[in-house]
């Protein structure tokens, strides 16, 4: 029986990031430590970068009218 993949938390990902990112910068682990900081984060970054590209994609797909795109850049001055 197939196994469901794990459903993926942008959020909680980015959280977890962070903190690796803090705890380098910190200086007070190992070095075998760092290196296993520095590949978790390679991988969470990945992920992340995977899970906003494929966001992108949705959008761009949702906005498309007619075959022509419709995406027009965003003005924060318009939504105040």
């Amino acid at each position: 029986m197939a196994r469901k993949p794990k459903s993926f938390n942008f959020e909680k990902s980015l959280a977890e990031l962070e903190t690796l990112v803090e705890t380098m910068e910190n200086g007070e682990i190992s070095l075998e430590d760092s290196l296993k900081h520095f590949e978790r984060g390679i991988s969470l970054t990945r992920a992340c970068q995977k899970a906003l590209e494929e966001a992108e994609q949705k959008v761009k797909i949702l906005m498309e009218k007619d075959g022509q795109a419709s995406l027009a850049p965003f003005d924060q001055s318009e939504e105040d």
